[in-house]
């Protein structure tokens, strides 16, 4: 499973293991948080090193739907509700900063990045209030948009009925590893080091720097910056205060007779729906699509997600063939606003981002921005006031519900595992399940004619896994980790592998 940004950019070129030593910034993730940082530091003369532990884009970044918007569904309302008018006010300015700063970065690049108008719609009632709220919103934070009522909304050319709309225009939309591609190229132009197959699993705050473990190995530096989604190091509890969701995106070639969307657009009301078009080297136009936001570990099977999104897009492009599909997964805070800096306990000398809830193509350069002051001593405007919110009886109350919920499924599923004993029997192509054998869950799964047995027991905080039928994994139904049939790490905040099943 690779995104149309995967298959249609080239390999990205890093260097050997083991990672060198004397590195001033060590940055875990080599998506576009860590990408911009390092080049960012590298440019001043830092001496940095990235350690991926897949490749460069294998998470989030390599598998979103690359908008490069400030218009962002419903986000703004969102954080309005959480944390009031001024955080509006400086997540505005966050994002426009990122956002300018990637379009300067990137301009003159072939293929890298388009203009295109940003839509909000909504196909109901419900939808239309939720556009009167966010519309509102985006003004508190200085963000002008056009409004588009009923009988205005032929003009964007949808091939379904439209209620009402909000339209952005001149935003971007990217070939986000083309984007990597080139601050990659130029981070290791300036001496910066990019390992890959390199997984950072701890690390230590001394009193002149930081140890950083990757599995038996050590490595010290000044400062570690966790650029990884879900922070890698528990010492925030940051999984406690994040929401998972993870997303289909599928990619559709079109009959020539078949209408483009002209820009990028997403659904104010549910199912969410987001659509964009992106021009292959080809020069073939392919539909963009993405939706099925759901849980990891919570829903079953996520095969039906992926066939109800193909179901949509021919019910409404005739015609329409899937090229290609992936999935991507982000991480929401309950405060509604990413979190930029320290990670407690971490001596001042760890720094996290997180928390970019699905638009991470803004937050994430803007987080670089952020973290970048921070180690340069210079801060950025915005950021005082976005860490002056401090979480509310909503955000408490949101954070005691998302936790009861990981409860729940901690003691069902290990209730379910105790009735539910092996046959030996191997399970059948491409399905998965969780049995007992002796007082041990384990986790079988036939692969490609391959039948592995490993532990059914999350290696973070000791969820029972599910399996995930749409793209072969166990997932975690607690904080979102992932692991492949054979036990590998994913994603999320595990970063011990499952181990094999006694036989």
């Amino acid at each position: 499973m690779e995104s149309l940004w995967q298959q249609t950019a080239p390999a990205i070129p890093d260097d050997a293991a083991p990672p060198p030593t004397g590195s001033d910034v060590v940055i875990a993730g080599a998506g576009l948080t860590g990408l911009s940082l390092a080049w960012l530091l590298a440019r001043d003369g830092v001496r940095v090193t990235v350690l991926e532990a897949r490749s460069v884009g294998a998470v989030t970044t390599g598998n979103t739907t690359g908008k490069l918007s400030l218009l962002q569904g419903t986000v703004f309302t969102g954080v309005r509700a959480h944390a009031g008018d001024d955080a509006v006010r400086a997540y505005a300015q966050a994002n426009l900063a990122g956002q300018t700063w990637v379009r300067e970065e990137v301009d003159g690049l072939l293929g890298a990045m388009s203009v295109k108008d940003a839509v909000t719609y909504a196909t109901d009632e419900e939808g239309v209030a939720a556009l009167d709220r966010e519309e509102s919103a985006l003004r508190v934070g200085g963000i002008d948009v056009e409004v588009l009522r009923s009988g205005q909304t032929k003009r964007l050319q949808l091939p379904f009925p439209v209620s009402a709309a909000l339209l952005l225009p001149d935003q971007f939309q990217l070939q986000p590893m083309l984007v990597l591609a080139e601050l990659a190229r130029r981070v290791r132009e300036r001496g910066g080091r990019i390992v890959t197959g390199c997984r950072v699993t701890g690390a230590d705050a001394q009193d002149h720097g930081v140890r950083v473990r990757i599995g038996e190995r050590t490595l010290d530096c000044s400062t570690l910056v966790l650029a990884t989604g879900s922070p890698i190091l528990d010492r925030g509890l940051f999984f406690a205060k994040l929401v998972p969701s993870r997303s289909f995106v599928g990619a559709y070639d079109l009959p020539p007779d078949v209408a483009r969307p002209r820009g990028m657009f997403l659904s104010a009301d549910e199912p969410t729906r987001s659509l964009r078009v992106d021009r292959l080297p080809s020069g073939t136009d392919v539909l963009v699509v993405g939706g099925g936001a759901h849980t990891p570990g919570r829903t079953q099977p996520t095969s039906e997600i992926l066939a109800e999104l193909d179901a949509w897009t021919m019910a409404h492009w005739p015609g329409a063939r899937r090229r290609t599909w992936w999935a991507a997964q982000d991480y929401r805070s309950v405060t509604r606003l990413p979190y930029v800096g320290q990670l407690p306990r971490g001596g001042g000398r760890i720094l996290v981002a997180t928390g970019y809830a699905k638009w991470g193509m803004t937050n994430a350069p803007a987080a670089a921005l952020e973290l970048h002051g921070i180690l340069q001593n210079s801060p950025v405007p915005w950021a005082a006031a976005l860490d002056r919110h401090r979480p509310g009886l909503a955000d408490v109350g949101e954070a005691v519900q998302v936790n009861a919920s990981v409860g729940g499924h901690l003691v069902v599923d290990w209730a379910k595992v105790g009735m539910s004993s092996s046959n030996g029997d191997s399970p059948a192509e491409r399905t998965g399940r969780v049995v007992r054998r002796g007082m041990s869950p384990v986790a079988e799964s036939t692969v490609s004619g391959v039948t592995r047995r490993v532990s059914g027991v999350c290696t973070h905080l000791g969820g029972i896994l599910t399996w995930n039928d749409a793209e072969c994994t166990w997932d975690c139904p607690l904080h979102g980790s992932r692991f492949s049939p054979a036990g590998d790490v994913l994603e999320g905040p595990a970063v011990a592998r499952l181990a094999p099943a006694d036989e």
